[in-house]
Formats: structure tokens, sequence, C-alpha cells
């Protein structure tokens, strides 16, 4: 390790270094103790003795040799310091044992052989492709009920995780955080093992095949990343070395609002530490993006915009951003932040964040906050859909209806919709579809696609029961077309961050809560040179879909509504979608229908009450 890039806050891969690493006829440990008086290693390869680790090169640095020690061992550091004798994890570990015990496990990551390089050549940030994810927590998409707490391994959920989502027509999954941690109701986001996959799926080699498997399905995977803060646990990051090594110091900003501790990035190592471990992921497991968490507690004190700017820490995220897109440049970044804070998906060079998407938090407010309304109150409140295009381009958005949405008594998506059990589903079809059609990258959690009346527990997958019931069934059968056609109609995708992809024809047209939306596929044509780059990222001949523009119709309100458009050139409008047929349990008779309009001469289009139009243009 190149101990003057550690000290300087430049290096990516201090995990090469630090941590338990396989070698001939051994395991040579190494663990960061500045502060510590002495440092000592227990194990089952010398039966939990303690015994002394030196300092052979650095006199911060703890290494040993255990002669015979193999992967699959546990171990823990005993660091003597000023809060007395502790046992530790191993904060660089590749392995860790199930709550609540905490010892490290020794893990040889180069076992395993990837089979995917034809996926990782050819992957690509997406920014002009679909990017539809389904967000899910693995320990409860599906439930095992031959195993005690529930879980299948990452190998053993790996043949209906991918059959699921290539069904359902999803490009990417989204895990939620799969470091280790010590409260399974914290779902991963107050980890004590930012190096280590979680035990309760399995072993660091079976995520890495299930990442492979996906990748040879044609899937993207994506892993939660949490950079702000930690566990308190004793054994974890909380004063490892008997002092405030990775934290600050004790103020009223040491502890996050969550009950931890918030990283320190002010201290170099500690930035080392946090830009290896989001390295680690991208390196190791052929992830191909993070999501990184709560980035305003990152950027402002303690999350609050009146107390200041973090600089130091604002410095950090920008550095480590630029470091990784160097490392992966097509692996994506992507900030889950509430702040309005400029260049958030700005280049790092330019002066920005350096992510590549921002979630739009504010859309997705807006437009929640719309669909609970009544009829009568959504015809004042126009702006709720209207406002999120003034702001849009300022940054690259993704559009989420995350697990966010769905706990801690915020009501699902469906139960947040005005109406009864009946109306909400035409409301339901409506809302995705204007989703679908608004610019931005779609995110999706699981459950939402049954349109789940209980909110998420992660101790419960989903409530698949629901589809013998038709309403659910038929939405879920709504779902799955209509991420069919956001994969297929480039005008959905091509140029989602280009201006000229984007109009209103209509907003909230004399009052009525009836909406129209065009999406321009053209702008991206003569650029893409003849081809357009596959969902599963080979380059494709262009095609009739993805030379057509597309339009859709809405009307929001509980009456049946016409919409008037004015075209300005002679078009041939096709029918592609309508959110009223019966088959997704409407009351509209599917037809086929095809309209050519005329230059200048009024279209007028009928919609039924809470219903939306999908249609393919073509001059």
């Amino acid at each position: 390790m190149d101990f003057q890039k550690f000290f300087d806050g430049d290096l990516y891969d201090a995990y090469k270094y630090m941590g338990a690493h396989v070698q001939d006829g051994g395991v040579v440990f190494r663990t960061y103790a500045p502060q510590a008086n002495k440092v000592c290693i227990i194990g089952e390869f010398n039966d939990w003795t303690e015994e002394e680790m030196k300092m052979p090169v650095h006199f911060q640095f703890y290494e040993i040799f255990v002669k015979n020690a193999r992967p699959g061992q546990m171990y823990k550091y005993v660091i003597y310091g000023k809060n007395g004798r502790v046992e530790h994890c191993d904060p660089y570990g590749f392995g860790m044992e199930l709550r609540p015990d905490f010892a490290s496990i020794v893990r040889d990551l180069d076992e395993y052989k990837f089979t995917d390089d034809e996926w990782m050549k050819k992957r690509t940030r997406c920014y002009d492709r679909p990017l539809n994810i389904y967000e899910l927590h693995l320990g409860s998409f599906r439930r095992n009920e031959s195993d005690p707490n529930g879980w299948y391994t990452y190998e053993e959920i790996a043949d209906e995780l991918i059959e699921y989502v290539k069904s359902n027509n999803y490009t990417h999954v989204e895990f939620m955080p799969l470091s280790e941690h010590p409260f399974d109701g914290s779902w991963g986001y107050q980890s004590t093992g930012f190096f280590s996959p979680t035990s309760r799926y399995g072993t660091a080699g079976q995520l890495q095949k299930l990442i492979d498997r996906l990748h040879n399905a044609g899937i993207g995977a994506i892993i939660d990343f949490v950079p702000a803060h930690f566990a308190l646990d004793y054994y974890g990051l909380r004063q490892y070395d008997g002092s405030e090594l990775y934290e600050y110091p004790p103020s009223d900003v040491s502890d996050s609002e969550w009950g931890s501790c918030n990283f320190i990035f002010a201290r170099r190592e500690v930035a080392c530490f946090m830009q290896s471990a989001a390295n680690y992921w991208l390196t190791e497991y052929h992830f191909d993006g993070l999501r990184m968490d709560a980035i305003s507690r990152v950027i402002y004190w303690m999350g609050n915009e009146l107390r200041g700017v973090n600089e130091t820490a604002v410095a950090f995220l920008k550095k480590m951003n630029a470091g990784i897109h160097t490392l992966h440049p097509t692996a994506m970044l992507i900030a889950e932040d509430s702040t309005s804070y400029p260049g958030c998906t700005k280049p790092a060079e330019e002066g920005g964040l350096g992510f590549d998407y921002k979630w739009d938090l504010g859309w997705m407010n807006d437009t929640l906050d719309y669909f609970m309304k009544t009829s009568d109150e959504r015809s004042k409140r126009p702006e709720l859909l209207t406002f999120s295009m003034y702001y849009y381009y300022n940054e690259r958005h993704l559009l989420p209806l995350s697990h966010d949405e769905v706990v801690h008594g915020k009501r699902t998506i469906i139960d947040k919709i005005f109406g009864s059990y009946e109306e909400k589903f035409p409301q339901l079809r409506s809302l995705y579809l204007y989703m679908y059609v608004h610019p931005g990258k779609k995110l999706n959690f699981m459950g939402n696609e049954i349109a789940m009346f209980r909110e998420w527990d992660e101790t419960k997958e989903p409530d698949n029961f629901l589809l013998k019931y038709p309403l659910h069934d038929s939405f879920h059968q709504y779902m799955i077309c209509l991420n069919e056609i956001y994969r297929e109609y480039g005008a959905l995708s091509s140029a989602d961050y280009d201006p000229a992809g984007f109009s209103w024809l209509a907003m909230n047209d004399q009052g009525h809560d009836v909406f129209a939306i065009r999406r321009n596929a053209a702008v991206n044509i003569a650029a893409a040179g003849g081809t357009k780059p596959a969902v599963g990222n080979a380059a494709a001949p262009l095609s009739e879909k993805d030379s057509c523009d597309i339009a859709a119709v809405f009307n929001f309100s509980s009456r049946p509504r016409k919409i008037t458009l004015m075209p300005e050139k002679a078009e041939k409008w096709t029918l592609l979608l309508h959110t009223d047929w019966q088959r997704w349990s409407g009351q509209k008779i599917e037809e086929s229908e095809q309209i050519t309009t005329t230059a200048k001469e009024p279209l007028t289009l009928e919609l039924p009450p809470f219903s939306g139009a999908l249609y393919s243009i073509r001059s």
C-alpha cells in the first residue's frame, strides 16, 4: 500500500492491504489503530487466545501472519486503548457473523470467477437509454419457510429473482444495503461491516455469483451505499482504537438523527476508508452502480441547511465521485438528496458533486400530494404536476417511488390515492402512465407493481396472494405492459435530459384536470449515427419504435372530459395503451385506433374519468 496516499486521502483500494488476506500457508491480518496501546488477534485458528500483532511497517498499523489460518474461519481484533480492552470486528473485513455475534470471517475474494465480460465491456450509465429499476429488500423479496429467519441465500434466490425481473420488464435491480448490520429493522442503513456482505444471505462468493448471473441474464445491479454514518455498536467503528477515529469527537454533530455516528471526512484516513468501500463493491462484485443514501447529511451539517455547508465533507464527495468515475467510467453514481444544493449531477471537475443521477424527491412528493386530493381540489393545484419541469433540467433526475414511501405510517402508493377501493385503481394506472411519460429514469419498490395496501415489513414478503383478485392482477399486467413500452420506444428515454425531448401539449386545460405531454424522439436520431444502444447494452439498428414520437393525454378528474389539441403538422397517431381498457379492469373496449391529424386543425379526444391514453406519432 502507498502509505503517503493513505494519509493524503488519495487511496481507493486500501482494502487490498487492510483486513484479512489469504496467502500461501496462511492469512495475513492488518488493521489501522493509531491511538491503541496494544492490538491482539483472536480466532478459530488460535482457540481464541490473544496473539499480539506487531507494527512492522508503520507505527500506526498492526500486522500478523497466522500460519494455517484459512477462509471461513472467524476472528476478532482485541484493542487496548483509553477505554480498556475491547473486542472489535475488522473494519475492512470481507465477512461477518450473523447478529448478535460479530466476529469477522476470512473470505477469499478471488475464489469466484466472473463470466460477465461481455456485459461489463458494453454497459453504460444509461443517460440515453431505458433505466427502469426494481428496488428490493433481499430478505423480504421472497421468504424461505425452511430457514429459521425466513431468508434465502444469494445463490438460492437467483433463479426466482431473475425470472421475475425479466418477466416484469425491468432493466435493473437495486438492492437495499447488503453490508453487514446488527439490527434487521435498520434495513442495512446502519452498518458495522462496510466491506462485509451480510451473512444473512450467505457469503461473498455467493453474492458475486448472484451479480454474475444477473448480468448474464441482461439485468443490471445497483447497491445501496451508506457514506454518511455507521452503527453505534461498541464492536464496530465507534471509538475503534480507543479514540474517535472514524467519527466526530463528542459534540453536537457526532450522532445522527437515527442514533448512529457521523463519519468525519476531515480525517483523510476516513476518506480513504469510504472511497475504498465504494470502489470495493464495484470492483469485487461488479455492481453497476451505487445509490448513495442521505447525501443531504454529508452536504450540510446534520443535514440542516440552516447549519450551513460542511465544506470538508462536500470536498470529499467530489473527490470520491471523481475517483470512482476514473476507475469505473461506466458505473452509475446515484444520489438520494432531498436538498436543492446546486450541481449534484454536474461533473466534479466542473465544480459539481459528480453524481450521475439525483432522486427527484420534489417530483415524488408533489405527484403523490396531487393524487391524494379530490378531483375538485386537483383542478386548483395543477402546479403539483407541472412544477417539476421548471427545475427538471438543472440536474439529471431519477423518479423514485421507493421503500421510503410505503413505511412508517405513510401508507402505500395506492392507499395514498383519494377515493374508494375501486376508484383508486384507475387513478393508480394513470399515475404510473404520467410517471413513465415524464422525463427521468424510473424506480419502483417491490410490491408497488401489485398495488399493495399493506405497508412494507422487512419480515414479510409482498402480498402476492393479491394477484388472485382481478383488480390487483390486472394492474400487475398493466405494469408489465407499461414497462415493456418504456423499454421499446426510444422517445421515452433517449432524450431524458434534452429540453427538446419534452413539451406540454395541455396543462390543466380549462381547469378540468386535463393534461397532455409529448416526448420527442427525433432529437437524438442524428447523433445516434443510425444505431441505438439496446437495453442489454449492445448496439442495435434503429427501428420504427425508436424514430416515432410519443404523446400521452390525461384526465385526472372524476368526470368524463374532452381534450382539444392543435397539431402543428399532419401526423398519424396510433393508440398504444389506454388505462381504461377492460383488460386492466377498466370500462373501455379495446380497439385499434389510428388518427390522422391535419396541420392547424384541432384534434379532440374523449377521456373517461381518471384515465390516460398513450399514442405513438409518426409524420
